[in-house]
């Protein structure tokens, strides 16, 4: 272990590294560039490979063809170039096929701009690409959680045979923090045994696919595909800060859910009984933490980065028991601690 000074996006390269992947397939896009411009001096030197594709669709196809053969591979982009990619992940879904997805998110829709944002929750969060599939969406609000959760994101993609998201922004991906590394993890050999394309020799041969022509097959696929996302409920995880005693709860992911606290730490010292409860993984999503302090009595707010995405989940997880108001900061602008100030005092003595 040691301890560096290093950005959001590079931390996220370097965890994957040390998660033992070994095939990067991207193309360039700003916020994220670091990550494939780190993979790509460092990658090869591991004995992975390090591939610059001709588009995000081909890095999201190569990315497929990777999991089908039980290697441990990645890709990132921005926003509109994950747009691009959904496709790919909906037959990696479809197909039961592994692989870890990185979205340094920024402004939109559209091309938007370079800023930081959270518009992307809805295409994260409730799939993209077509079909009733989900992926595992993690939400990094450090950067020493932004290298922990690579980690876990390889290590969910190979135990669930699932795409894994981690969505963060151009907030996370720009800043830089020390944290400590951890010693490098190869993959468990027997992770990918029982069902990689590798060559068949003397055994039956294997078969990946997410076309299904046979009557009822496709019908029988989905409701498998639904009980493995209901089994993903138990890797739920989420931070609460000063819940206990707090009037209004505030839910707020990734960055700003970072940004918030620090809100909260404020206004507690001027008396204020608010506290935060940051969803890390956004599917699956905290709903019943959400609910016990919804029995509990507990108003909500929900902060985000966009104009309203997981404010409908949250009020979802609480329904019948508590509502939520909502704050949407302009996506495209950075904020501040004291940006929050008002509207949650708003909120508090409404």
């Amino acid at each position: 272990m040691s301890r560096i000074f290093i950005k959001g996006n590079e931390a996220i390269a370097r965890g994957a590294v040390d998660a033992g992947c070994r095939c990067y397939f991207g193309y360039p896009i700003t916020p994220q560039n670091d990550i494939p411009e780190y993979l790509s001096r460092v990658l090869p030197a591991t004995g992975g490979e390090f591939i610059q594709a001709e588009s995000e669709i081909a890095a999201a196809n190569m990315l497929l063809g990777a999991g089908a053969c039980g290697v441990r591979a990645m890709t990132s982009s921005s926003s509109p170039g994950i747009s691009l990619k959904q496709e790919a992940i909906s037959y990696m879904a479809g197909s039961d096929l592994p692989g870890v997805i990185v979205n340094i998110s920024r402004g939109g829709p559209g091309l938007g701009d370079i800023g930081p944002s959270q518009g992307d929750y809805f295409q994260a969060v409730k799939g993209g690409g077509h079909g009733d599939y989900r992926q595992i969406v993690l939400a990094p609000g450090s950067v020493q959680e932004a290298y922990d959760l690579t980690f876990q994101a390889f290590d969910l993609a190979f135990e669930y045979r699932n795409p894994v998201m981690i969505l963060g922004d151009a907030i996370l991906g720009q800043m830089m923090e020390p944290i400590d590394t951890r010693a490098p993890s190869g993959p468990d050999p027997l992770e990918t045994a029982s069902w990689r394309l590798e060559g068949f020799g003397e055994r039956s041969p294997r078969i990946i696919r997410s076309l299904r022509l046979a009557e009822g097959t496709l019908g029988r696929h989905n409701q498998d595909l639904q009980e493995k996302y209901l089994k993903a409920r138990k890797e739920c995880r989420h931070e609460e800060f000063l819940t206990s005693d707090a009037r209004l709860v505030l839910v707020a992911f990734g960055s700003i859910g970072r940004i918030v606290k620090s809100t909260v730490r404020k206004l507690r010292k001027e008396g204020h009984m608010v506290g935060l409860l940051r969803p890390i993984t956004l599917f699956p999503f905290p709903a019943p933490a959400l609910q016990e302090l919804a029995r509990q009595g507990k108003r909500f707010m929900t902060i985000e980065h966009n104009m309203g995405q997981m404010v409908e989940d949250v009020r979802l997880s609480i329904c019948g028991l508590a509502e939520s108001g909502f704050y949407g900061h302009l996506p495209g602008n950075l904020p501040t601690p004291e940006d929050f100030e008002e509207p949650i005092l708003k909120e508090l003595t409404g």
